[in-house]
C-alpha cells in the first residue's frame, strides 16, 4: 500500500488547477502588460483570479498582491509593516516561538538593524495566550505576527481575538495563514487581518505561486523592483498559468472545506487515537484547536529519521517536521517551544492526510507506526537504559 501523508509539505495539484492553468500555456500565453487584445486576455484572465481569491478570504481583490509563494508573501509583509513603524518611530515587534522560518528568518534580519522583537511563549499546547500577547504590547509597537496555523503540530492560534486587541490599539497585525488558507473558513474583515500570506501548493494548486492580501492603505515595500506589476507592489511579468490554478483549486477548496474538514477530523482522531496507544508517545499540541488532517507525535528513545525511512519502506510518505527544515539536524524549534526536551524531539513523526485518505490508509499507518517503533526500540540502547532504570522515561 502506498499512502501520501505530507499534506502539509505540499498537495497533489487537483484536476481543477490543471485544467485552468492549460489554457494559458498553450493558447493565451500573451504577457498582461501588453496592450494588445491577445495579451489583455491574459490582464482580463489574473483579474478574474484575483477577484475569486479575494472572495475566497472575504477581502477586496485590490488587496491582493500575487507571489512566488508564502515564504515572499511572509518577507514582503513584515518588513512593509517595519518600514512603516520605522517612520513613525516604533521599532518593537511581537511574534512568537513556533512561526515559520520565513517569519523568524525576517524578524532576526530586522533585529540587526536594530528592531526589538517579543517572541511569546506557546505552552505546552501550542497556543498563544491573547492576555499575554497584551502584556507585551508597548507604545513602540508596530506590528503583531501570529501565524494562523502551525505548519509542524497544526494548532491553530485565536487569530480573531489577536486581530481585534490590535485593531483596538491601531497596530498592524499579520498572519501567516498558508496552512489554513483553503482548509479553515477566513474571513480577513471580521478576523482584523490586516496582511494575510498563502501559498497555492498548500491547497491542490502549483507550486510556485501564492498571495498576499494587505488591507487598503498599507503601503507595502517592493522586494522585486523593476516594473509596474501589481499596481507597482511586485515587480515582474505575472505568472497567468500558476495564478489561474492558484483561483482554481482555491476556490474548490472552499467550496469543499465544509464535507472535507469534518472526514479528515474523524480519520484524524482515529489515527490519534491509535498512535497513542503506543507506549510512552505524546501527541504534540492540542488536541482540538488544531488543523483537521493534522497528527503530530513524538515516540521515546528512537530517531525520527529512522522512522521515516523505515515507513517509507513501508509505502508510507510522513516528515518529522516542516519541510523547510528537513536537512537539518537540530531538534524542530516548535517541539522545544512546547516543552519537548532534545532526546524526545528527535523522534517526532508527522502525518497530515490527504482529502482522499481512508480508514484503511489510517489503520495501516497506525499498524505500520507501531511496528517500525517497536522494531527501532529493539536495538536502541537509550530504550533499554530506559527500560533497566539506568535513565527515567519522559513521556
Amino acid at each position: 500500500m502506498n499512502i501520501y501523508a505530507d499534506n502539509a509539505a505540499t498537495t497533489k495539484m487537483s484536476r481543477a488547477a490543471v485544467e485552468a492553468m492549460l489554457p494559458y500555456m498553450e493558447d493565451y500565453y500573451g504577457n498582461p502588460s501588453s496592450l494588445y487584445s491577445f495579451g489583455q486576455r491574459a490582464r482580463e484572465a489574473v483579474e478574474s483570479a484575483r477577484k475569486s481569491i479575494a472572495e475566497c478570504i472575504g477581502a477586496d481583490p485590490r488587496g491582493i498582491v500575487f507571489t512566488s509563494g508564502g515564504s515572499e508573501a511572509d518577507n514582503q509583509a513584515i518588513l512593509s509593516a517595519a518600514a512603516l513603524g520605522k517612520k513613525n518611530g516604533k521599532t518593537h515587534i511581537i511574534s512568537d516561538e513556533i512561526e515559520h522560518h520565513a517569519v523568524l528568518h525576517t524578524l532576526k534580519k530586522l533585529e540587526r538593524e536594530g528592531f526589538r522583537v517579543t517572541y511569546l511563549p506557546v505552552h505546552s499546547d501550542g497556543v498563544v495566550r491573547t492576555e499575554e500577547l497584551e502584556a507585551a504590547i508597548r507604545e513602540d509597537t508596530c506590528l503583531v505576527t501570529v501565524m494562523y496555523a502551525n505548519n509542524e503540530i497544526g494548532t491553530l492560534q485565536p487569530v480573531r481575538e489577536i486581530g481585534k486587541i490590535c485593531r483596538e490599539r491601531k497596530i498592524l497585525f499579520h498572519t501567516d495563514a498558508v496552512q489554513a488558507v483553503g482548509h479553515l473558513p477566513i474571513d480577513v474583515e471580521s478576523e482584523y487581518i490586516d496582511m494575510l500570506s498563502a501559498s497555492a501548493h498548500k491547497f491542490h494548486g502549483p507550486k510556485g505561486t501564492g498571495f498576499l492580501y494587505a488591507r487598503k492603505g498599507i503601503r507595502l515595500t517592493n522586494l522585486i523592483e523593476g516594473g509596474a506589476q501589481e499596481r507597482g507592489r511586485r515587480a515582474g511579468t505575472e505568472n497567468v498559468p500558476g495564478i489561474m490554478g492558484m483561483a482554481a483549486a482555491l476556490a474548490e477548496s472552499v467550496r469543499d472545506m465544509e464535507e472535507n474538514a469534518k472526514r479528515a477530523a474523524a480519520l484524524r482522531d482515529r489515527l490519534i487515537k491509535g498512535l497513542a496507544a503506543i507506549p510512552h508517545s505524546a501527541l504534540n499540541g492540542d488536541p482540538i484547536k488544531r488543523l483537521p488532517s493534522n497528527v503530530s507525535f513524538c515516540f521515546e528513545g528512537i530517531e525520527g529519521e529512522s522512522l521515516l525511512l523505515l515507513l517509507d519502506d513501508k509505502g508510507i510518505c510522513a516528515s518529522s517536521g516542516s519541510a523547510c527544515t528537513s536537512g537539518s539536524l537540530d531538534p524542530s524549534h516548535v517541539l522545544l517551544a512546547i516543552g519537548r526536551v532534545h532526546d524526545v524531539a528527535h523522534g517526532s513523526l508527522r502525518l497530515t492526510l490527504g482529502d482522499d485518505a481512508t480508514e484503511e490508509q489510517v489503520d495501516y499507518i497506525i499498524q505500520s507506526v507501531k511496528d517500525v517503533v517497536e522494531y527501532l526500540r529493539g536495538f536502541s540502547p537509550v530504550w533499554r537504559d530506559l527500560c533497566a532504570g539506568k535513565a527515567q522515561f519522559i513521556l
